[in-house]
């Protein structure tokens, strides 16, 4: 079963055409609440309850962004159907969790979503983290399209406006939004150590604790995608610090 509501009322100053969220969410009353809210910042909002109420929108819809709550009934959790959205579409991932220990959202940013928000939140701050993803993702509302900021090292050319990573032979390195904004960040300040709570900060706009590893997650995925590893690999790890990108051998 399904709740859908659309609406174009309010304004949403991150795009011109209005962005379409899905949230799957089990909680009927705040799928309600948050069907109404983001319907009058500006957004298409439809709501699912669980799997397959989700698989029926994504059939027939383009989504910008799903936002997924973690502990759904059943055995399909949000987990698992995130996996199944980043597999078969091109859509943004945020979690939404009752769970506060550091491993969910180790666990959500393996799987390659793009923001983790514990229960409860402000309604304010998950505008303010959708509108941070949105504007990170490829296409409408998000970076401009075929810029010719381009960084190159080892081979890879690092495209910053049109958001891609490509190999030598000019084939596409798949990297969530979350990767690239964390690799790119780096990419362009070579040569300083940046801390994990400055990394946060560029790329998903919040502070880090000393039990946050979703940074050393990332940038151990970003490695083996690179295949950069051991002293002298792009990406530096600098003890007690944080990271750096090296510009040079």
């Amino acid at each position: 079963m399904t709740l859908h509501q659309n609406g174009t009322s309010g304004s949403n100053p991150e795009a011109e055409a209005p962005q379409r969220l899905l949230f799957v969410e089990d909680d009927r009353g705040l799928s309600r609440f948050l069907c109404r809210y983001f319907t009058d910042q500006g957004y298409q909002v439809e709501a699912a309850h669980d799997g397959a109420g989700m698989r029926r929108l994504v059939a027939g819809r383009r989504f910008d962004l799903a936002v997924l709550d973690v502990g759904l009934p059943g055995r399909e959790d949000g987990y698992a159907l995130a996996r199944e959205l980043r597999r078969d579409h091109a859509i943004g991932l945020m979690f939404l969790s009752a769970r506060q220990e550091p491993l969910d959202r180790i666990v959500g940013l393996e799987i390659g979503a793009d923001d983790f928000l514990v229960k409860p939140f402000e309604p304010r701050e998950l505008l303010a983290r959708i509108r941070a993803v949105l504007r990170r993702l490829p296409g409408p509302g998000g970076p401009p399209q075929g810029g010719a900021r381009r960084i190159g090292f080892d081979g890879w050319m690092l495209d910053l406006d049109a958001r891609v990573l490509r190999d030598a032979q000019g084939r596409v390195q798949a990297l969530t939004t979350q990767e690239f904004s964390l690799l790119s960040v780096l990419a362009q300040r070579p040569g300083r150590v940046l801390t994990r709570d400055q990394l946060l900060d560029l790329t998903v706009s919040r502070s880090w604790s000393p039990y946050d590893r979703s940074v050393d997650v990332m940038i151990g995925k970003i490695r083996r995608k690179l295949g950069d590893s051991g002293p002298d690999g792009r990406i530096r790890t600098i003890r007690g610090m944080g990271y750096m990108f090296s510009p040079g051998p």
